[in-house]
């Protein structure tokens, strides 16, 4: 894949839930018992404020100028990846539903410790999007609701019983040496089939409409997968509606 060149942008994201009230912490002092002088202790006060939130969400830009890397700072999916190119798809995702209800909002994919959000077009800004993601993201984590329920499919890049030799390798690979690079540039390698010596793959997140997805596919991919497995002939990128189509 091309090289990214980082844009990195820290901000703090802190909101003020209205109405809620907890107990401040309070320092007191009391006697250390090993000499002289006193240590400081921290104490429940019988004072009331009003908490606030705060997270701090790191973005990083990808190859792909219609997605920008959201970075929590926290933990997203326990293992693998979900990508979620329209809201009908989001049925499992409580926190990739909440990002499609924001105007603009045309794709969502899950990673390990990030999420990457695809705008619909070139029209739609990122200045005026990221605040609504910010927020989305932020109330969503302090929310405590799962990110993804029981219903979740299972990824084909896994490897089953069924796989033979070749097919095997060419997941390794694609687990080991093509996915965790892939997915530093906001998105992901999903396989879908390898027949008459052509490997079908489907990128998703921010490489879906990424105008140097082709290179990566016969630069990156195709190179990497013939080096190593002599039955690759090819490699050619898959879509979800020409799967759809093929299962109907």
């Amino acid at each position: 894949m091309a090289a990214v060149k980082l844009g990195l942008s820290l901000i703090l994201a802190s909101r003020i839930p209205a109405g809620r009230l907890v107990k401040c912490l309070s320092c007191t002092r009391r006697w250390s018992g090993n000499g002289p002088g006193y240590q400081k202790t921290l104490r429940p006060s019988p004072a009331f404020c009003v908490p606030s939130r705060s997270m701090f969400i790191q973005t990083q830009d990808t190859p792909n100028p219609n997605s920008l890397k959201f970075i929590p700072g926290c933990p997203v999916l326990e293992s693998g990846t979900m990508d979620f190119a329209a809201p009908r798809s989001a049925f499992c995702s409580p926190l990739a539903r909440q990002l499609f209800r924001i105007d603009g909002v045309k794709g969502v994919f899950l990673g390990p410790d990030f999420i990457t959000v695809t705008k619909a077009d070139g029209k739609v800004e990122w200045k005026l999007l990221k605040p609504d993601v910010y927020a989305t993201i932020m109330d969503f984590f302090a929310s405590g609701l799962p990110i993804l329920t029981d219903e979740a499919p299972r990824s084909d890049t896994a490897p089953s019983e069924e796989d033979d030799e070749v097919v095997a390798i060419i997941k390794e690979l694609l687990d080991t040496r093509i996915r965790p690079t892939v997915q530093e540039d906001g998105g992901d390698v999903i396989y879908k089939g390898f027949e008459d010596g052509i490997v079908k793959l489907m990128l998703q997140g921010s490489c879906t409409s990424c105008p140097s997805s082709i290179v990566t596919l016969k630069s990156g991919i195709q190179n990497m997968l013939q080096f190593y497995v002599p039955e690759v002939e090819g490699v050619v990128q898959v879509t979800e509606e020409e799967q759809e189509a093929d299962s109907t």
